[in-house]
């Protein structure tokens, strides 16, 4: 079959269209969207290394790749060494049913190590392209559910963990710890939904507790009592345990 080609004319009318199209569903998105407009995310490019950086000690960090936030997701800013992973997450990295889910304030500086940053990273980058595109809040969590549900992600490995031990960075509104700050020196584990029952994690006098993603997945927190920098930091979560 010989296949004709399309007149200029033509083409320049489909483009036009298209590009009608795509302009009103995005005009539409962001009207109902989850997430504010990318510009209230962005950060200075060497502010938000210096941040990521700042989530686990210098040992770890100096030698990690780091990711920035730009106006297209999360892009290589600094090409490591040791397999680990830096980053800011923002709030669209929350549990589903977090009220702060969305919050433009948010800047959680975080590294994964080198197993997390092949299993869970990824999920950080497709969060982030939901939020880029102006989703409701049905259908963000529609898309990842669906991912998951459709195993688009990688598998979760074992031994998968991440720092959160920069002291500037910006958790939540409201006070986190005893001391009313917002902010929370501790250390991640990811975990597979089994093995829940055998961590021991919100008991009385347990120092572990488990926080909700949305993944198929657990993950458990260990406050450190340390910022990355070595200075102390508050052991117990406002009311808790």
């Amino acid at each position: 079959m010989q296949i004709r080609p399309v007149p200029l004319c033509a083409l320049a009318g489909i483009l036009a269209w298209a590009a009608s199209g795509r302009a009103q569903t995005r005009a539409e998105n962001t009207s109902r969207a989850i997430v504010a407009p990318v510009e209230q995310y962005l950060m200075d490019r060497d502010a938000e290394i210096a941040l990521a950086r700042s989530a686990a000690p210098a040992a770890i960090s100096r030698d990690a790749s780091v990711l920035v936030l730009g106006r297209q997701g999360y892009e290589t800013a600094v090409q490591g060494k040791n397999g680990f992973v830096c980053a800011v997450e923002r709030s669209w990295m929350s549990a589903f049913e977090d009220p702060q889910f969305g919050n433009t304030k948010e800047r959680a500086p975080i590294c994964y190590n080198p197993v997390a940053a092949r299993s869970v990273v990824p999920i950080l980058q497709l969060r982030t392209s939901a939020a880029f595109a102006g989703l409701s809040k049905e259908e963000f969590f529609g898309r990842i559910k669906t991912a998951n549900a459709n195993h688009q992600l990688p598998a979760l490995e074992p031994g998968a963990m991440a720092y959160m031990m920069g002291k500037h960075g910006y958790l939540n509104d409201a006070a986190i710890t005893d001391d009313g700050a917002h902010n929370l020196a501790h250390i991640m584990f990811y975990t597979l939904p089994a093995d829940s029952a055998n961590w021991g994690a919100d008991l009385e006098g347990s120092p572990l507790y488990r926080v909700h993603g949305g993944e198929p997945m657990n993950i458990f927190l260990v406050l450190t009592g340390m910022w990355s920098d070595g200075t102390p930091a508050s052991r117990k979560f406002a009311g808790g345990n």
